[in-house]
């Protein structure tokens, strides 16, 4: 049966007056330049799907799920020839030490990386600019798994803000409660109505050191991924607006489809389905 297609493609390259190397080249050159077509139409779905804010490496884990085969430098040559070029947040110095809260320690003390999920929460606030005036953003974060599990916007920055941002993250885990709430100083966290849900549910408080962003550093790098790779390419003209897109970043992409690098290039979704798997 070989010999027999052997012969036919013998017999068509001599109707085409091409030798049998240059028919099988320009066979596998033709297949390749097909593969190269779906591949350059995959990372651009990938670029749009996910807003631009894959890089090279997050961009080769996903391709390679899709079934893709290649190397991290293919991505890199392939995302300059199409033009791909990722959002990347600014330098930032970081200042360091200050004095600790009379009202709760650091009892955190950076331990970022809990093995468990509903272990350590932690929650900062942030703010908006539109045109209507300040939009102000409160968000709850399961440290295990770098989800977002509570947030709330308000217009002002008071302690309704953070409650209602805890509340919904314990509704959301029905009921389920970490053993540890870590914040900054703020004033909407050291209120006494935040206080007495903290108590209620026996949640021990922990705060970071005076001006110390770094003893709250995942969460303060949610905010830098937030407005990098979402609010600082939007020009919003109402609160409503800018609520509605914020949601839209926070629950869909990243906490559904965004590939975390210390969780080994999954979703904060995805890591929690399989932490719950294997328990």
């Amino acid at each position: 049966m070989l010999k027999k297609a052997g012969n036919e493609t013998a017999q068509i390259c001599r109707c085409l007056l091409l030798s049998p190397s240059t028919f099988y080249y320009r066979i596998k050159h033709r297949a390749f330049k097909l593969i190269n077509a779906r591949l350059e139409i995959a990372m651009k779905s990938i670029h749009n799907e996910m807003d631009g804010i894959y890089g090279k490496r997050r961009m080769l884990v996903e391709l390679v799920k899709r079934g893709f085969k290649l190397v991290l430098d293919k991505v890199r040559r392939l995302m300059k020839k199409l033009g791909l070029v990722a959002k990347r947040p600014k330098q930032h110095s970081y200042p360091r030490g200050g004095k600790s809260s009379i009202l709760a320690s650091n009892h955190l003390n950076r331990q970022f990386n809990p093995a468990t999920i509903n272990r350590y929460w932690s929650g900062d606030i942030t703010y908006i600019r539109t045109r209507q005036g300040w939009l102000y953003l409160a968000v709850v974060m399961d440290l295990c798994s770098r989800r977002i599990v509570g947030w709330a916007f308000s217009d002002k920055p008071n302690s309704n803000l953070t409650v209602k941002a805890l509340n919904m993250a314990i509704q959301r885990r029905k009921g389920l409660c970490p053993n540890l709430f870590h914040c900054d100083q703020g004033v909407q966290y050291r209120s006494e109505q935040f206080q007495q849900i903290l108590t209620h549910h026996q949640i021990t408080f922990s705060m970071s050191r005076a001006g110390n962003c770094l003893d709250n550093a995942v969460t303060e790098r949610f905010f830098r991924s937030l407005k990098s790779e979402r609010i600082n390419y939007r020009d919003y003209v109402t609160r409503e607006q800018a609520i509605e897109d914020i949601i839209n970043y926070i629950e869909p992409i990243y906490n559904q489809k965004r590939r975390h690098y210390k969780l080994g290039f999954i979703s904060p979704a995805e890591f929690e389905h399989n932490l719950l798997k294997t328990a």
